[in-house]
């Protein structure tokens, strides 16, 4: 009964080793005809940590442009138009940012 139990397992195994082969084969073979996965050699991450700079940045100056126009708002008592003088800034400067980010060195004027 032992010795049975141990040939069914060796089957088993076997079939599943060839199974697992036939899949890899074709996953690869599907791979090579769509192009399809990921980008290899870390392309991806570094297109990532890129897309999350500028979007940090961009948000970043936009904040921060209108919480100094909200708060010279209340300083001054000039509401709205500081903030929105501010925020218009914050625009500007978020955009500013991103093209620096994007830009070639010698487009921006930079050696």
């Amino acid at each position: 009964m032992r010795a049975d139990k141990n040939e069914s397992d060796d089957e088993l195994r076997a079939r599943l080793e060839k199974l697992q082969a036939a899949l890899g084969k074709q996953e690869a073979e599907r791979r090579a005809e769509t192009g399809e996965g990921l980008p290899v050699g870390g392309s991806f991450g570094k297109a990532l940590s890129a897309g999350f700079t500028v979007l940090s940045e961009f948000v970043a100056a936009i904040l921060v442009g209108a919480l100094i126009g909200w708060q010279a708002d209340l300083w001054l008592g000039t509401k709205p138009w500081l903030l929105v003088l501010f925020l218009g800034l914050g625009v500007a400067a978020g955009f500013y940012n991103v093209f620096r980010f994007a830009a070639p060195k010698d487009a921006r004027g930079g050696g």
